[in-house]
C-alpha cells in the first residue's frame, strides 16, 4: 500500500486523539477494557472503504480504538454505533466473489487464516456497514475479545450521566445492615444466658466462635470491596473536576492572580489523586509493560516539569502508585516500564548516575544549566567562605538533597567544584585551581574568583 493510500486508510471512521507516547486520550468516564496487540479492520460490503492493517486494538467502555504506532494516529468506532456483533469465525478463502473485491490476494489469504469478529455498525449519514475485526493473536484471543466486547456493549457506559444511587443502598450502613445489627444483641443475650455445661457446651462455644469469625471476615471483605468501588468513583470525580477547572481557566483568562493560583493548586491536587483508567495485566495482557511504559510517560511529564525536570525513581514509584489507587505495581514493573522508553519516542528517559542512583528526567533537561546555577551558588560570598552542602544545592535547585548531591559530584568530576570531607560533613567549594596561572603560580591576581576568595576569607583560615 502506498504512503498516500496508507494515510487515507480509515478516513471513513472518526479520528481519535493520541498522547505523545502513543496511547489513546480517554474521554470523561471512559475506561480501558481489553487490548489486542495485532488486529485488522476490513469492510466486508463496501470495497471503496480502505481497510486498516496491523493496528493495536484498544477496547474501552465507550469505543473501539485502532492505533497506528508508526504515524501516532488512531481511528475509532463508537460502541453506540455497534448494532450487532457476531461470534468469531474463520473465513474460507475459496469464495470467488470475495476475491474480486479484496484489495490484494496476499492480504486476503493471510487474513482468512485468522478468526474474524463481524460487526454491523451504523455510520453517518444513516448508513449501515459490516466490518470484520481480524484478530491475529494466538489461542482464544478472538473469543476473549468477543466476550469483552459484548460486556462493554451491554453495559452501555456511555449513557451513564450520573453515578447510580443503588450503590448507596448496598453500602455498609444501609437498611439491610441496620436490621442485622438490631437483631445481633438479642442473639448475643440468649447465648450469654445459656450455660456452658460439659462437652456439648464447649463444642457450642467453638461453633459460635467460628460463625462469628466467618461473619467478621465476610463483613471485612464487603467493606474492602465497597472501599475499592468508592475509590474508583472518587478518581472519576476528580478527573471530571480537573477537566472542568481546565475549561473554566481557558474561558476566564482575565481572573486575578490569587484566583488563578487557587485554581492551579486545586488542579495539581486533583492530578495527584488518581488515574481513571490505569493499565492492568488483566486488560493489557502481553502488552502490559509496553502500555504501562506509555501511560507512565504521559503521567510523569507534569510532575517532572514541577520538579525541575528530574525526579528520583523511588519518588516516581510512590507518586505513580498513589495515582493508580488500588491497582498498585511492583518496583520491578516500574523499572521494566522505564527501560522500554528507549524503544518509544517519548519526552522522558531513565538515567543512572555513576553512584548507581536512578532518576527519571525529561529529554530537554540540560546539565549545563544545572552546572551554571551550582557555579553561581558556589561563588557567593558565604559559599566561598564555608562551601556548599547538598542541602544548600537542593534548596537552590528545588530538588531532593539526594539528587542535589549527584549534581554536585558531577560538577566536581568536570572541574567546577572541589570536595572537602571533614568532621562537619561533605561540602563543596568552587575550584580555585582553574584561576591559577601555571606559568607564574606566585602571581597574585587582583581580579577573578581567586581574588574574591582572598578578600572574603579570614586570614586565619587561609
Amino acid at each position: 500500500m502506498s504512503a498516500a493510500a496508507s494515510a487515507a486508510a480509515g478516513d471513513w471512521l472518526p479520528a481519535a486523539e493520541v498522547t505523545e507516547s502513543g496511547r489513546p486520550v480517554l474521554t470523561a468516564g471512559e475506561v480501558e477494557r481489553h487490548l489486542v496487540a495485532q488486529a485488522d479492520l476490513e469492510p466486508e460490503e463496501s470495497p471503496r472503504l480502505s481497510p486498516l492493517r496491523g493496528r493495536l486494538l484498544v477496547l474501552t467502555s465507550h469505543r473501539l480504538i485502532l492505533l497506528h504506532d508508526a504515524t501516532r494516529s488512531a481511528r475509532a468506532i463508537p460502541l453506540a454505533a455497534v448494532v450487532h456483533a457476531y461470534p468469531p469465525h474463520r473465513r474460507h478463502g475459496n469464495n470467488p466473489l470475495r476475491s474480486i473485491f479484496s484489495s490484494s490476494s496476499s492480504s486476503s489469504s493471510s487474513s482468512s487464516h485468522h478468526p474474524r469478529v463481524r460487526l454491523q455498525i451504523s455510520l453517518p449519514p444513516a448508513r449501515s456497514e459490516v466490518v470484520a475485526v481480524v484478530v491475529t493473536g494466538k489461542g482464544d484471543a478472538a473469543d476473549v475479545f468477543y466476550g469483552r466486547l459484548l460486556e462493554a456493549v451491554r453495559a452501555r457506559a456511555w449513557e451513564m450521566v450520573a453515578v447510580s444511587a443503588a450503590a448507596a443502598t448496598t453500602a455498609p450502613g444501609g437498611g439491610g445492615s441496620l436490621g442485622a445489627q438490631g437483631a445481633a444483641p438479642v442473639v448475643e443475650d440468649l447465648a450469654i444466658r445459656m450455660p456452658v455445661v460439659g462437652v456439648s457446651g464447649i463444642l457450642r462455644m467453638e461453633q459460635e466462635a467460628w460463625e462469628s469469625a466467618g461473619q467478621n471476615l465476610q463483613d471485612a471483605f464487603q467493606d474492602l470491596n465497597a472501599l475499592m468501588s468508592k475509590a474508583k468513583e472518587m478518581m472519576e470525580l476528580a478527573e471530571k473536576m480537573r477537566q472542568k477547572l481546565l475549561t473554566n481557566s481557558s474561558a476566564q483568562s482575565n481572573s486575578n492572580d490569587e484566583e488563578m493560583g487557587s485554581k492551579q493548586d486545586m488542579q495539581d491536587w486533583l492530578l495527584s489523586v488518581g488515574i481513571v483508567s490505569p493499565v492492568t495485566k488483566e486488560t493489557a495482557g502481553a502488552l502490559y509493560h509496553q502500555q504501562l511504559s506509555r501511560q507512565l510517560a504521559d503521567y510523569i511529564r507534569t510532575p517532572l516539569e514541577k520538579a525541575g525536570g528530574m525526579m528520583a525513581l523511588v519518588d516516581v514509584y510512590c507518586l505513580y502508585n498513589r495515582a493508580r489507587g488500588t491497582e498498585l505495581i511492583s518496583p520491578e514493573d516500574l523499572l521494566q516500564a522505564c527501560s522500554l522508553w528507549e524503544k518509544f519516542d517519548v519526552p522522558v528517559m531513565l538515567r543512572k548516575f555513576d553512584s548507581g542512583v536512578k532518576v527519571i528526567q525529561t529529554k530537554t533537561h540540560s546539565d549545563d544549566e544545572v552546572f551554571a546555577r551550582i557555579s553561581s551558588l558556589a561563588q557567593k560570598e558565604d559559599a566561598l567562605h564555608k562551601g556548599i552542602s547538598p542541602s544548600d544545592a537542593a534548596f537552590t535547585l528545588g530538588i531532593a538533597p539526594a539528587l542535589a548531591k549527584e549534581h554536585l559530584l558531577n560538577a566536581e568530576s568536570i572541574g567546577i567544584l572541589c570536595r572537602d570531607v571533614s568532621p562537619d560533613g561533605l561540602r563543596f567549594y568552587i575550584n580555585l585551581f582553574n584561576e591559577i596561572d601555571r606559568q607564574n603560580i606566585y602571581l597574585a591576581k587582583t581580579h577573578g574568583i581567586y581574588h574574591t576568595w582572598i578578600s572574603v576569607t579570614p586570614a586565619s583560615s587561609q
